[in-house]
Parts: structure tokens; sequence; C-alpha cells
């Protein structure tokens, strides 16, 4: 099971914006630069994340987005809902009448187990967890041999 580039981009985006919560409204050119995303793109995937009320856009020179609410209060669920929809691995554990036989299937209990699982994930996550993660991968990308012991990295002519 895979997310589309509209979950992926979409979630890098708001990552962006949490990073830069409480400093006023980010210009979209700033965020598809540092996220590495069209701005074409990006424009597109606004749109749904405005209608969800996740966002707020300002037009004009000194326009740009901010996030509505506080980072601790926006869950991955609501995000991966508004830019993919259901995240069930099959059609049958969101509408069992598309197949009929679901009540009687062990697979279709594997793909409910699975659609909860990632729904636990995505429900008990939220902005600021993935801006607190963000933070620490840049600190130990400062120390890059932070597992080696603490040693520091010896040169090759060493």
């Amino acid at each position: 099971m895979k997310l589309s580039t509209k979950g992926r981009y979409g979630t890098r985006a708001l990552l962006d914006l949490a990073l830069h919560w409480g400093e006023g409204l980010v210009p979209l050119k700033d965020i598809a630069h540092r996220q590495e995303i069209s701005l074409p793109y990006l424009e597109h995937l606004i749109a749904p994340l405005i209608a969800g009320g996740l966002i707020t856009s300002t037009r004009g020179p000194q326009g740009g987005v901010s996030l509505l609410k506080p980072p601790e209060e926006v869950k991955l669920s609501e995000v991966i809902q508004l830019l993919e929809g259901s995240i069930a691995p099959v059609e049958c554990v969101d509408n069992p009448d598309a197949y009929p036989r679901s009540d009687l299937c062990a697979t279709h209990d594997i793909w409910d187990e699975v659609r909860k699982a990632i729904d636990g994930v995505l429900e008990s996550t939220t902005l600021h967890d993935l801006v607190e993660r963000q933070r620490q991968k840049w600190n130990l990308n400062l120390w890059p041999d932070h597992r080696k012991n603490n040693t520091p990295k010896k040169d090759d002519n060493s």
C-alpha cells in the first residue's frame, strides 16, 4: 500500500508550516523551495487543505499560508483523509456491500486490521509530533557519528 504524492507532499508542506508556526504567513514559493515541490503542484495540494479548514491563505505580495490550528491539534489522520480519502487497503473494508462475502472472508478481517493499525498511527500522530521528530533528525545530522560511541570522525589520512 502506498500513499500518493498528494499525501506525502501535502504532509511535508504542513510540516513546513508547523515548523514556522507563529511566524505569520509563509509564502508558498518558500515552502516549495524548502520541500522541493513544484509551486504549481503545491498550489494544487493546498486547495483541499484550505477547504478542509486546516490552513488559511492570503493572496498578494505579503500573502502566504498558515495553519488555522496549532500543530498539536492537527492529526495526520485528518491530513491524509483530506488529501487521500480512505486509507483502507481494499474497498470492502469501507463498503462491505461491495463484496457480498465480506462477513465470511478471513482476508477481509486482515485488511480491516491493517486499516485500523494505520489509522491508529495516523490518529495518534500530530504535526507537533512531526516537528519534534524533524528537529531530532536535524540535531542528529549535526553529529553524523553519534552512533559510533560518540567519538569524532577520523580523517582518512589519519
